[in-house]
């Protein structure tokens, strides 16, 4: 088996990738990977605080290496924080890893170069797989989430700590992918079958952030003028360890 380390989310798709991954015997996963922003110790990209992720990992049984990124990370900074991470995942011996993606080419893409780069492999198990298939499995195996972000643009705050079941599959609007995999909403998995137990929480207080693209143009992922001048707004849904 080769030895893999698993780049873990703490949502639904990392979840049914993981579970997968277990199933097909062939990667030996020893070492789930996690980027923290350091500064507020929560998740980065959806805000789940770090404890809720620490649990996970016990409840998972597999070591948990966290990457610290600071909260106004650029994008220079942060490839050489992830290759420095990276190169040292190799030198332990990893010769794979696993994401969660499903369709996005471009993010496969830059994942694969920069991991080409150092000597890993990378593995995507839920590759161009039926999102709605998927989100459906995903309910029918058992797995329990909580959405703790959502896109403004596409869902209202209502869908922010929502429970992740055939109910809010079927209200999703059309334009949404089941998944979220545009970058819709985003999940914590708080129980299921890669589980030993349960992990407890509360809700707490559902808030609005907005976000604008940096002014660095080497900084900036937008390539089209017009890009540049969007404004995003999300709502996040702060989960509270019990």
């Amino acid at each position: 088996m080769r030895k893999t380390y698993f780049n873990w989310s703490s949502g639904k798709d990392s979840s049914l990738s993981l579970y997968y991954t277990l199933q097909q015997k062939e990667y030996n996963i020893t070492k789930l990977v996690t980027t923290i922003n350091d500064d507020f110790k929560r998740v980065s990209m959806h805000g789940l605080r770090e404890s809720l992720l620490d649990a996970q990992a016990v409840s998972l049984n597999l070591p948990l290496h966290k990457i610290k990124l600071s909260a106004n990370v650029s994008m220079t900074s942060y490839n050489e924080v992830m290759k420095d991470n990276v190169m040292n995942l190799k030198s332990e011996g990893y010769t794979h890893c696993v994401f969660g993606d499903i369709f996005l080419e471009d993010l496969r893409i830059y994942r694969e170069d920069q991991l080409r780069s150092i000597g890993i492999q990378g593995v995507f198990p839920l590759w161009k797989k039926n999102t709605k298939e998927l989100l459906l499995e995903f309910i029918n195996l058992g797995f329990k989430a909580i959405t703790v972000c959502v896109n403004a643009k596409y869902l209202d705050d209502s869908f922010c700590g929502r429970i992740l079941d055939e109910s809010f599959l079927n209200d999703l609007p059309e334009n949404v992918d089941p998944c979220g995999e545009n970058g819709e909403f985003h999940t914590f998995v708080f129980d299921g079958p890669l589980f030993s137990n349960p992990i407890n929480f509360e809700i707490g207080d559902k808030v609005l952030r907005n976000y604008t693209p940096s002014s660095d143009d080497d900084d900036n992922c937008f390539s089209d003028e017009d890009d540049k001048s969007w404004d995003t707004s999300f709502w996040y849904c702060d989960l509270i360890p019990k």
